[in-house]
């Protein structure tokens, strides 16, 4: 019986979709976007959201041996605890954004791009360069 069983899953061997979960989780973590098929977008969003909160609530030694449970690099681990703990200080939850990218040529899948939004200092930082860059072209 599958009454209140919902959890979202990849359609794969148990193994193999462990590996694509963490793959995927490591490169958002490492490069901050990727791009994927929306049904693996729904599955990984919540996990890095997941990490980033464990990156800003544990203890570095504890933080590290959870995450690195789940990410295959190290870099990744490294970001987490050095770059975004700060970045998503101020910022409750909501770290990852999902938007439309078309659709595969091959097989037609609904393609998205995963992101990492940008914190509170990042946004600070873009709109002090819009406005300096606007300044000096008004000029």
């Amino acid at each position: 019986m599958q009454h209140r069983k919902s959890r979202l899953r990849l359609n794969k061997k148990p193994h193999h979709a462990r590996m694509i979960e963490r793959n995927l989780v490591t490169s958002i973590l490492l490069y901050e976007a990727v791009r994927t098929t929306r049904k693996n977008a729904k599955v990984v969003q919540p996990i890095v959201d997941r990490l980033i909160t464990v990156a800003k609530k544990q203890e570095p030694r504890l933080a590290i041996r959870a995450i690195n449970r789940f990410v295959t690099d190290e870099n990744a681990c490294r970001k987490l605890l050095e770059v975004f703990k700060g970045r998503y200080q101020s910022r409750p939850s909501g770290f990852t954004t999902i938007k439309p990218a078309g659709s595969r040529k091959g097989d037609g899948a609904e393609l998205v791009d995963v992101a990492l939004i940008a914190g509170a200092s990042d946004a600070k930082a873009k709109n002090a360069t819009k406005t300096s860059a606007q300044s000096s072209h008004s000029s």
